[in-house]
């Protein structure tokens, strides 16, 4: 029939995520939390059709995983290198995947070996991002003299730079018009293509 009124419930609030100190309500709510996830990731797999792969460590040492279709077709799709390489389950750090092999320590170790270096890639990438942000602000620093959208060298862009010029350039419009004429900017240009039904 529902709680009594006395009764109080985090519900739909916003919990801060730290270290719950008591080892009973840290297993409940590691449970709790694991089953959203879960299911958040069964959802984006099944709208969206992506492969996702959840691995969870509980304080215990239990390991908890998901995968859509399966972790481990997941985990050989992303970590193991494709079929033109010469050995059929070479890894790219050398270790090598075999179909029986899911509880295997080493496997475990070459798993965590490829997370570092993706994580170290990631890194990197964020500090390039970092440090291409920093050039617009100091172009824009330097915008007394120049416009900052003027001393940018976009031919010096690359790939991954050129996404964060044009949302700010497109910010920079957005603020142009509003400026104008007091009004919400339009939404940025659209990048793909929809047929108009008549």
């Amino acid at each position: 029939m529902g709680r009594p009124r006395g009764g109080t419930s985090k519900g739909k609030q916003k919990i801060e995520m730290c270290c719950i100190e008591g080892k009973e309500k840290r297993q409940v709510t590691f449970s709790k939390r694991r089953r959203g996830l879960f299911k958040k990731a069964s959802e984006i797999s099944t709208l969206s059709g992506a492969s996702v792969a959840i691995v969870a460590f509980s304080k215990a040492g239990n390991v908890f995983a998901f995968g859509s279709p399966s972790v481990n077709a997941v985990l050989r799709r992303h970590v193991v290198a494709g079929p033109s390489t010469s050995t059929p389950h070479a890894h790219a750090g050398g270790v090598v995947f075999a179909d029986d092999d899911d509880d295997n320590p080493e496997v475990l170790n070459a798993l965590k070996r490829a997370t570092d270096a993706a994580t170290a890639e990631v890194a990197a990438e964020d500090a390039r991002q970092s440090g291409v942000e920093g050039m617009i602000m100091e172009a824009m620093e330097a915008g007394r003299r120049r416009f900052w959208w003027d001393a940018a060298n976009v031919e010096a862009l690359g790939e991954a730079e050129l996404p964060v010029f044009e949302r700010a350039l497109h910010k920079l419009r957005g603020a142009v018009v509003r400026r104008r004429s007091g009004a919400k900017p339009p939404p940025p240009p659209r990048r793909c293509k929809k047929k108009l039904l008549n």
